[in-house]
Protein backbone atom coordinates (compact mmCIF):
# COMPACT_ATOMS: atom_id res chain seq x y z
CA UNK A 1 0.00 0.00 0.00
CA UNK A 2 2.69 2.42 -0.65
CA UNK A 3 0.70 4.85 -2.70
CA UNK A 4 -1.38 5.24 0.68
CA UNK A 5 -0.96 9.00 2.46
CA UNK A 6 1.36 9.33 4.84
CA UNK A 7 -0.99 10.04 7.18
CA UNK A 8 -2.28 6.72 7.99
CA UNK A 9 1.21 5.82 9.55
CA UNK A 10 0.86 8.85 11.55
CA UNK A 11 -2.41 7.63 13.04
CA UNK A 12 -1.20 3.97 13.53
CA UNK A 13 1.74 5.51 15.37
CA UNK A 14 -0.19 7.51 17.71
CA UNK A 15 -2.82 4.55 18.30
CA UNK A 16 0.57 2.34 19.49
CA UNK A 17 1.37 5.10 22.04
CA UNK A 18 -2.30 4.92 23.74
CA UNK A 19 -4.10 2.72 25.57
CA UNK A 20 -7.43 3.47 25.95
CA UNK A 21 -9.28 4.84 23.36
CA UNK A 22 -12.98 6.25 22.71
CA UNK A 23 -14.69 6.21 19.33
CA UNK A 24 -17.12 8.48 18.45
CA UNK A 25 -19.47 9.31 15.73
CA UNK A 26 -22.69 11.69 14.38
CA UNK A 27 -26.02 12.23 15.81
CA UNK A 28 -28.41 10.09 13.88
CA UNK A 29 -26.29 7.33 12.86
CA UNK A 30 -26.15 5.66 9.84
CA UNK A 31 -24.68 2.20 8.63
CA UNK A 32 -21.40 4.07 7.34
CA UNK A 33 -20.72 5.82 10.97
CA UNK A 34 -22.48 2.59 13.20
CA UNK A 35 -20.07 0.33 11.26
CA UNK A 36 -17.15 2.59 10.96
CA UNK A 37 -17.29 2.80 14.69
CA UNK A 38 -18.08 -0.71 16.13
CA UNK A 39 -15.31 -2.38 13.29
CA UNK A 40 -12.56 0.18 15.15
CA UNK A 41 -13.79 0.01 18.57
CA UNK A 42 -13.82 -4.80 17.71
CA UNK A 43 -10.23 -4.27 16.37
CA UNK A 44 -8.55 -2.01 18.88
CA UNK A 45 -10.23 -4.84 21.84
CA UNK A 46 -8.56 -7.35 19.25
CA UNK A 47 -5.37 -5.46 19.71
CA UNK A 48 -5.19 -5.74 23.22
CA UNK A 49 -6.53 -1.88 23.87
CA UNK A 50 -9.51 -0.90 26.00
CA UNK A 51 -12.06 0.35 23.51
CA UNK A 52 -15.51 1.88 23.81
CA UNK A 53 -17.89 3.28 21.29
CA UNK A 54 -20.18 6.09 22.18
CA UNK A 55 -22.62 7.92 20.49
CA UNK A 56 -25.65 10.25 20.98
CA UNK A 57 -28.70 8.56 19.92
CA UNK A 58 -29.57 4.87 20.23
CA UNK A 59 -28.35 2.24 18.07
CA UNK A 60 -31.05 2.13 14.91
CA UNK A 61 -32.60 -1.17 14.89
CA UNK A 62 -31.77 -2.54 11.20
CA UNK A 63 -28.13 -2.51 12.60
CA UNK A 64 -28.42 -4.21 15.96
CA UNK A 65 -27.27 -7.06 14.28
CA UNK A 66 -23.93 -5.34 13.76
CA UNK A 67 -23.26 -4.97 18.03
CA UNK A 68 -21.91 -8.44 18.05
CA UNK A 69 -19.75 -7.65 21.31
CA UNK A 70 -22.46 -5.01 22.54
CA UNK A 71 -20.21 -2.27 22.56
CA UNK A 72 -22.13 0.24 20.82
CA UNK A 73 -23.34 3.09 23.76
CA UNK A 74 -24.26 6.23 24.94
CA UNK A 75 -21.80 8.45 26.59
CA UNK A 76 -21.12 8.50 30.60
CA UNK A 77 -19.87 11.06 32.40
CA UNK A 78 -16.06 10.98 34.54
CA UNK A 79 -14.21 9.24 31.78
CA UNK A 80 -11.07 9.93 30.56
CA UNK A 81 -9.15 8.69 27.30
CA UNK A 82 -5.64 8.59 25.93
CA UNK A 83 -7.23 9.18 22.17
CA UNK A 84 -10.38 9.57 20.67
CA UNK A 85 -11.15 9.00 17.18
CA UNK A 86 -14.36 10.68 15.85
CA UNK A 87 -15.15 8.79 12.45
CA UNK A 88 -17.59 10.12 9.87
CA UNK A 89 -18.69 13.45 11.94
CA UNK A 90 -17.40 16.82 9.57
CA UNK A 91 -17.67 19.05 12.92
CA UNK A 92 -17.33 18.70 16.49
CA UNK A 93 -21.43 19.42 16.54
CA UNK A 94 -21.87 16.76 14.68
CA UNK A 95 -21.38 14.54 17.98
CA UNK A 96 -23.76 16.17 20.05
CA UNK A 97 -23.98 15.55 23.74
CA UNK A 98 -21.00 13.09 23.63
CA UNK A 99 -18.92 16.34 22.39
CA UNK A 100 -18.88 17.66 26.05
CA UNK A 101 -17.95 13.91 27.37
CA UNK A 102 -14.96 13.63 25.02
CA UNK A 103 -12.97 16.65 26.53
CA UNK A 104 -10.73 14.67 29.03
CA UNK A 105 -8.04 13.54 26.47
CA UNK A 106 -4.81 13.61 25.34
CA UNK A 107 -5.24 13.04 21.55
CA UNK A 108 -7.72 13.29 19.17
CA UNK A 109 -8.18 11.51 15.39
CA UNK A 110 -10.57 12.55 13.01
CA UNK A 111 -11.35 10.47 9.99
CA UNK A 112 -13.99 10.69 7.70
CA UNK A 113 -15.06 11.45 3.86
CA UNK A 114 -17.32 14.44 4.09
CA UNK A 115 -15.97 17.21 1.91
CA UNK A 116 -17.17 19.93 4.60
CA UNK A 117 -14.88 18.42 7.25
CA UNK A 118 -13.15 21.35 9.40
CA UNK A 119 -10.17 19.18 10.55
CA UNK A 120 -11.06 19.88 13.81
CA UNK A 121 -8.64 16.88 14.96
CA UNK A 122 -4.81 16.99 16.23
CA UNK A 123 -4.70 14.01 13.27
CA UNK A 124 -7.02 14.53 10.36
CA UNK A 125 -7.53 12.22 7.66
CA UNK A 126 -9.68 13.30 5.56
CA UNK A 127 -10.80 12.18 1.88
CA UNK A 128 -13.65 13.47 0.60
CA UNK A 129 -13.69 11.85 -2.89
CA UNK A 130 -14.12 8.32 -0.97
CA UNK A 131 -17.99 7.22 -0.98
CA UNK A 132 -17.45 6.14 2.76
CA UNK A 133 -16.04 6.37 5.97
CA UNK A 134 -15.81 2.72 6.07
CA UNK A 135 -13.41 2.49 3.36
CA UNK A 136 -11.14 5.04 4.74
CA UNK A 137 -11.13 2.48 8.00
CA UNK A 138 -10.61 -0.61 6.16
CA UNK A 139 -7.12 0.89 4.69
CA UNK A 140 -6.51 1.95 7.97
CA UNK A 141 -6.69 -1.80 9.14
CA UNK A 142 -5.10 -3.28 5.57
CA UNK A 143 -2.14 -0.86 6.26
CA UNK A 144 -2.02 -2.15 10.04
CA UNK A 145 -2.26 -5.79 8.78
CA UNK A 146 -4.54 -5.96 11.88
CA UNK A 147 -6.90 -9.26 11.65
CA UNK A 148 -10.18 -9.01 10.33
CA UNK A 149 -12.61 -11.19 11.57
CA UNK A 150 -15.87 -11.57 10.13
CA UNK A 151 -17.95 -9.36 12.70
CA UNK A 152 -15.87 -6.78 11.86
CA UNK A 153 -15.92 -7.80 8.00
CA UNK A 154 -19.70 -7.19 8.41
CA UNK A 155 -19.38 -3.72 10.24
CA UNK A 156 -17.02 -2.63 7.38
CA UNK A 157 -19.44 -4.19 4.11
CA UNK A 158 -22.47 -2.47 5.70
CA UNK A 159 -20.69 1.06 6.18
CA UNK A 160 -19.31 1.10 2.80
CA UNK A 161 -22.37 -0.54 0.74
CA UNK A 162 -24.88 1.72 2.56
CA UNK A 163 -23.09 4.82 2.21
CA UNK A 164 -21.92 4.24 -1.87
CA UNK A 165 -26.18 3.51 -2.09
CA UNK A 166 -25.30 -0.32 -2.48
CA UNK A 167 -22.38 1.03 -5.11
CA UNK A 168 -25.09 3.06 -7.32
CA UNK A 169 -24.31 6.48 -6.11
CA UNK A 170 -21.50 8.37 -8.86
CA UNK A 171 -18.67 8.33 -6.02
CA UNK A 172 -18.26 4.76 -6.02
CA UNK A 173 -15.15 3.76 -7.76
CA UNK A 174 -13.38 0.64 -8.48
CA UNK A 175 -11.88 0.18 -5.49
CA UNK A 176 -14.65 0.06 -3.61
CA UNK A 177 -15.72 -3.30 -5.66
CA UNK A 178 -12.23 -4.64 -4.54
CA UNK A 179 -12.80 -3.94 -1.19
CA UNK A 180 -16.36 -5.11 -0.92
CA UNK A 181 -15.44 -8.53 -2.72
CA UNK A 182 -12.12 -8.84 -0.01
CA UNK A 183 -14.28 -8.38 3.17
CA UNK A 184 -16.81 -10.79 1.25
CA UNK A 185 -13.54 -13.15 1.35
CA UNK A 186 -12.90 -12.33 4.86
CA UNK A 187 -16.53 -13.44 6.43
CA UNK A 188 -19.08 -10.63 5.52
CA UNK A 189 -22.60 -12.22 5.96
CA UNK A 190 -23.93 -11.03 2.35
CA UNK A 191 -27.31 -13.10 2.95
CA UNK A 192 -27.64 -11.65 6.60
CA UNK A 193 -26.82 -7.85 5.75
CA UNK A 194 -29.20 -7.75 2.94
CA UNK A 195 -32.04 -8.70 5.27
CA UNK A 196 -31.22 -6.92 8.05
CA UNK A 197 -30.65 -3.46 6.36
CA UNK A 198 -32.18 -3.69 3.13
CA UNK A 199 -35.57 -6.14 3.41
CA UNK A 200 -36.39 -5.39 7.21
CA UNK A 201 -38.63 -2.40 7.44
CA UNK A 202 -41.03 -2.03 10.16
CA UNK A 203 -44.40 -1.20 9.63
CA UNK A 204 -44.07 2.32 11.28
CA UNK A 205 -41.73 3.23 8.54
CA UNK A 206 -44.24 2.38 6.28
CA UNK A 207 -46.38 4.58 7.33
CA UNK A 208 -44.32 7.42 7.62
CA UNK A 209 -43.05 6.27 3.79
CA UNK A 210 -46.88 6.78 2.73
CA UNK A 211 -47.11 9.97 4.47
CA UNK A 212 -44.27 10.97 2.24
CA UNK A 213 -45.62 9.81 -0.79
CA UNK A 214 -49.18 11.41 0.04
CA UNK A 215 -47.67 15.38 0.99
CA UNK A 216 -44.53 15.79 -1.13
CA UNK A 217 -44.71 18.91 -3.22
CA UNK A 218 -43.23 19.14 -6.77
CA UNK A 219 -41.97 23.06 -8.13
CA UNK A 220 -39.71 24.24 -10.73
CA UNK A 221 -40.95 21.92 -13.71
CA UNK A 222 -40.92 18.98 -11.36
CA UNK A 223 -37.17 19.15 -10.86
CA UNK A 224 -37.51 20.05 -7.25
CA UNK A 225 -39.15 17.74 -4.92
CA UNK A 226 -39.60 18.81 -0.98
CA UNK A 227 -41.92 17.48 1.86
CA UNK A 228 -42.11 18.20 5.42
CA UNK A 229 -41.81 15.80 8.88
CA UNK A 230 -43.47 16.72 12.21
CA UNK A 231 -43.26 15.38 15.35
CA UNK A 232 -47.43 15.19 14.84
CA UNK A 233 -46.28 12.72 11.95
CA UNK A 234 -44.48 10.53 13.88
CA UNK A 235 -46.84 10.33 17.06
CA UNK A 236 -49.56 9.49 14.07
CA UNK A 237 -47.35 6.70 12.33
CA UNK A 238 -45.85 5.50 16.06
CA UNK A 239 -42.55 6.00 13.58
CA UNK A 240 -39.01 7.54 15.20
CA UNK A 241 -36.27 9.14 13.95
CA UNK A 242 -34.21 6.49 12.88
CA UNK A 243 -37.20 5.89 10.57
CA UNK A 244 -36.17 8.46 8.35
CA UNK A 245 -33.35 7.47 6.84
CA UNK A 246 -33.64 6.51 2.96
CA UNK A 247 -36.96 8.16 2.92
CA UNK A 248 -35.69 11.45 0.79
CA UNK A 249 -34.33 8.60 -1.87
CA UNK A 250 -37.56 7.43 -3.13
CA UNK A 251 -38.48 10.87 -3.38
CA UNK A 252 -35.47 12.10 -5.34
CA UNK A 253 -35.75 8.55 -7.59
CA UNK A 254 -39.06 10.24 -9.10
CA UNK A 255 -38.43 10.68 -12.80
CA UNK A 256 -38.20 14.07 -13.39
CA UNK A 257 -36.97 15.42 -10.12
CA UNK A 258 -33.50 16.92 -9.94
CA UNK A 259 -33.16 17.71 -6.21
CA UNK A 260 -35.14 16.71 -3.36
CA UNK A 261 -35.10 18.30 0.30
CA UNK A 262 -36.53 17.11 3.48
CA UNK A 263 -37.47 19.51 6.25
CA UNK A 264 -37.91 18.03 9.40
CA UNK A 265 -39.30 20.06 12.36
CA UNK A 266 -37.03 19.29 15.33
CA UNK A 267 -38.75 21.68 17.35
CA UNK A 268 -40.42 25.04 17.11
CA UNK A 269 -38.31 27.67 15.13
CA UNK A 270 -35.37 24.71 14.66
CA UNK A 271 -35.48 22.68 11.21
CA UNK A 272 -32.97 20.02 9.62
CA UNK A 273 -32.99 20.63 6.04
CA UNK A 274 -31.75 17.18 3.95
CA UNK A 275 -30.95 17.74 0.88
CA UNK A 276 -30.25 14.87 -1.94
CA UNK A 277 -28.98 15.48 -5.79
CA UNK A 278 -29.13 13.42 -8.83
CA UNK A 279 -27.18 15.36 -10.91
CA UNK A 280 -23.25 15.84 -11.17
CA UNK A 281 -23.86 20.14 -12.15
CA UNK A 282 -26.08 20.46 -8.73
CA UNK A 283 -23.78 20.77 -5.79
CA UNK A 284 -26.09 20.38 -2.61
CA UNK A 285 -23.36 21.08 -0.49
CA UNK A 286 -22.93 24.40 -1.51
CA UNK A 287 -26.28 24.97 -0.97
CA UNK A 288 -25.99 23.81 2.59
CA UNK A 289 -23.37 25.68 3.12
CA UNK A 290 -25.32 28.42 2.20
CA UNK A 291 -27.28 27.59 5.46
CA UNK A 292 -24.46 26.43 7.94
CA UNK A 293 -24.51 23.01 7.13
CA UNK A 294 -22.27 21.06 4.58
CA UNK A 295 -21.85 17.30 3.23
CA UNK A 296 -20.99 15.64 -0.08
CA UNK A 297 -21.82 17.18 -3.50
CA UNK A 298 -24.84 14.64 -3.90
CA UNK A 299 -25.72 14.71 -0.19
CA UNK A 300 -25.76 17.53 2.27
CA UNK A 301 -27.67 19.01 5.11
CA UNK A 302 -27.97 22.06 7.92
CA UNK A 303 -29.85 22.98 10.91
CA UNK A 304 -31.97 26.15 10.76
CA UNK A 305 -33.34 28.33 13.09
CA UNK A 306 -36.13 30.02 12.07
CA UNK A 307 -40.21 29.82 11.15
CA UNK A 308 -40.56 27.15 8.97
CA UNK A 309 -42.49 28.72 5.79
CA UNK A 310 -39.21 30.81 6.22
CA UNK A 311 -37.14 28.65 5.90
CA UNK A 312 -38.89 26.61 2.96
CA UNK A 313 -39.04 29.86 0.76
CA UNK A 314 -35.04 30.24 1.60
CA UNK A 315 -34.00 26.79 0.83
CA UNK A 316 -36.14 26.05 -2.20
CA UNK A 317 -35.00 29.26 -3.60
CA UNK A 318 -31.18 28.60 -3.32
CA UNK A 319 -31.83 24.96 -4.84
CA UNK A 320 -33.83 26.79 -7.94
CA UNK A 321 -30.84 29.14 -8.19
CA UNK A 322 -28.53 26.56 -8.40
CA UNK A 323 -30.55 24.54 -11.30
CA UNK A 324 -30.94 27.73 -13.73
CA UNK A 325 -27.00 27.12 -14.73
CA UNK A 326 -27.51 23.63 -15.22
CA UNK A 327 -30.96 24.44 -17.09
CA UNK A 328 -28.98 27.05 -19.03
CA UNK A 329 -26.74 24.59 -20.17
CA UNK A 330 -28.78 21.83 -21.50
Amino acid sequence: MNSEPKIIQRILEAIKQHRRFCVVGHQMPDGDCVGSQLALVMALVNKGYEAVSWNQDPLPGKLKFLNFDDLYSQPRPHQSFDCVIAVDSANPERLGVVNSYIQDRQLLINIDHHASNTRYGDLNWVESGVPSSGELVYRLFKSARWKIRPEIANCLFTAISTDSGSFQYPTTRPSTFRFAGELVAKGADLATICDEVYQSYSLSRVKLLKHVYNHFKLTNENRIAYFWLRPEDFQRTGASRNDIEGLIDHIRDIEPVVVACLFEEIEPECIRVSLRSKSSEIDVNAIAKRFGGGGHKAAAGAKVQGRSMTIQRRVVKAIREALLPAKTGD
